[in-house]
């Protein structure tokens, strides 16, 4: 006898259909993004990180979570980027074993310019898909199903509370910033309520 839960047939459309949904969602995004701006998704997500932060900085490790990337994976994406002038690595004087990573005026420059299109992007491909009422409920979905993601994963590794900067609710930060930063993906100073 099995104890195995076996996906039924909506279980199965809804779960195939969002994985489906998900990907055509964020490659046509990427590709728009990629022929206007000769930019990545993982890039331009560095950078609206960084241009959303104070100073327009954050510890490497911060970063890393809110990305939910390895800092390995970071440190490489980093780094073609520090060479193309967009960001720099800057030790933290408070401590000599992390860094931070910058956004440069060069980054800066280019998320302004990057962060319309993406907008519009967003538009046609995901949001205007939708009528408003059927596009905030999806929002509750997610935002409920991200919640019991982060209740069942527990606290933040090296934190005292809360789950990783950069989900739903991150430490520290009240929940309007958190949605502003996650939904709108709009740089500081660039889109303005």
């Amino acid at each position: 006898m099995s104890d195995t839960r076996w996906l039924d047939d909506e279980e199965a459309l809804a779960w195939r259909n969002w994985l489906v949904l998900s990907a055509r969602v964020r490659a046509a995004v990427g590709r728009d993004l990629a022929r206007d701006h000769a930019m990545s998704e993982p890039e331009y997500a560095v950078l609206v990180n960084l241009s959303e932060a104070p100073e327009h900085r954050l510890r490497m490790s911060e970063l890393a979570a809110r990305l939910d990337w390895s800092r390995s994976r970071l440190s490489h994406l980093l780094g073609r980027m520090e060479t193309r002038g967009l960001v720099t690595r800057v030790d933290c004087p408070e401590d000599g074993r992390s860094s931070f990573a910058a956004l440069t005026d060069l980054g800066l420059e280019e998320i302004r310019l990057a962060a319309p299109s993406h907008v519009a992007s967003v538009r046609r491909h995901f949001v205007d898909l939708l009528p408003r009422d059927e596009l905030v409920r999806l929002g509750s979905l997610a935002t409920a199903m991200l919640e019991r993601l982060e209740a069942a994963a527990g606290p933040c590794p090296g934190t005292a509370a809360g789950p990783c900067p950069g989900t739903a609710v991150a430490c520290g930060e009240d929940s309007e910033q958190a949605h502003h930063t996650l939904a709108k993906g709009c740089p500081e100073g660039v889109a303005p309520e």
